[in-house]
């Protein structure tokens, strides 16, 4: 029988290493502003998109839709963001940082290009190359609705 080495497991690996990466990266938002990772995903999203629905935040940040009610529901407590009815679809609200929201991510922001610079620092010459094959495997993927990577049906 075939065994799987699950130390060299590619799926096994890129997971693990996301895990540390996400708790690592937690340093840059976590402390000064209490974020939990689903709160910072809402925040990162809209401060990059400026308006989304929760169902595209969710899809767009692979989280499950409860995940995301409840970190709207927390930044919208704290002052952080706002909803109005779509005027398209009244089902469904959009959600925008307010100004106060506007400001932590911009706190934010400096942050975590920093941790990301570091971490492309670290590899060196070999980052280019890391950031291709992520591409590629990306591009090879097939991105659903409901936010999830899967492999692409044969």
């Amino acid at each position: 029988m075939t065994k799987l080495v699950l130390e060299k497991f590619l799926p096994y690996r890129l997971v693990r290493l996301s895990a540390v990466v996400s708790r690592d990266f937690r340093a840059v938002y976590g402390p000064d502003h209490d974020l939990t990772v689903p709160e910072w995903r809402v925040l990162a999203t809209l401060g990059e998109f400026d308006e989304m629905g929760a169902k595209a935040i969710g899809a767009h940040s692979s989280m499950h839709k409860t995940k995301v009610s409840r970190a709207v529901r927390a930044l919208e407590e704290r002052r952080w963001l706002k909803r109005r009815e779509s005027a398209e679809d009244r089902r469904e609200e959009i959600l925008t940082l307010t100004p106060l929201g506007r400001k932590v991510y911009a706190e934010i922001v400096p942050r975590a290009l920093a941790f990301e610079a570091a971490l492309l620092a670290a590899l060196g010459p070999e980052a280019e190359v890391l950031l291709a094959g992520l591409a590629k495997i990306e591009a090879s993927m097939d991105l659903r609705d409901d936010g999830l990577i899967r492999p692409p049906s044969a």
